[in-house]
């Protein structure tokens, strides 16, 4: 097996541990004990499941730890292409989940040390511990929205190298840069035109899934050749 191929595969494999992490984390845990607009609701189920919000936060940092791996891999791979391009793309990346989707995870645990029963917060009220820790997770849900649109411009440059190469189909690089219009979209729809967030939301996760999931299953799966990667190689 060629080091291309083998670079590629490791990628897919992290690929698909981001997917079942972060999909644990923000589709199951986050999804299951926000109320919203319930503050008591949201606070008496995180307590309820506080192994599960810790569980959900230790996902999440895996996802982001795989991430980091992800992206120097993707530069690797994809830099015969075009290495100034393949470059920012992988430093788009970086800063979308290992950086700021990292620290954004201070939010989720921020969420559950205010009910953890402290006697420094016993100046607050139950209601106010309920309300700053409800504000705090829609705050992590914001910072997943900055985290969007990074990797919404990551995914347009990896959409287009990979359209650019011939180690991928150019059909795969189509559907990447379709999910990257819609991260975009979801991100500053948002901040935009606050109250359509189901809409936004709908509009992203059928195509971010299906093209995501794609090149998972292309690099674990198929993976590249050193030939195919550098036979169209561009001018950086």
């Amino acid at each position: 097996m060629n080091s291309n191929k083998k670079m590629a595969r490791i990628a897919g494999f992290l690929y698909l541990i981001i997917f079942i992490t972060a999909g644990f984390s923000e589709g199951y845990v986050r999804a299951g004990v926000m109320v919203t607009g319930d503050a008591a609701a949201t606070a008496q189920n995180i307590v309820a499941s506080e192994g599960l919000f810790r569980l959900g936060f230790a996902a999440d940092l895996v996802a982001f730890l795989c991430d980091l791996v992800v992206s120097v891999l993707l530069y690797q791979l994809l830099k015969p292409v075009n290495k100034t391009l393949s470059l920012t793309a992988a430093l788009l990346r970086l800063l979308a989940h290992p950086a700021i989707a990292s620290v954004n995870l201070l939010n989720h645990y921020m969420a559950l040390q205010l009910l953890d029963g402290s006697d420094y917060l016993s100046v607050f009220s139950p209601d106010q511990l309920n309300a700053l820790a409800l504000f705090f997770l829609n705050m992590h849900t914001v910072g997943y929205l900055i985290a969007g649109a990074f990797f919404g411009l990551h995914c347009v440059l990896l959409g287009y190298l990979i359209i650019k190469s011939d180690g991928f189909p150019a059909w795969l690089g189509t559907m990447i840069i379709i999910a990257a219009l819609g991260y975009l979209i979801n991100s500053f729809g948002n901040f935009l035109a606050p109250g359509h967030e189901e809409l936004f939301d709908n509009i992203v996760v059928g195509p971010a899934v299906l093209a995501e999931m794609s090149l998972c299953l292309w690099l674990l799966i198929k993976g590249v050749s050193v030939r195919k990667m550098t036979s169209k190689a561009i001018v950086a």
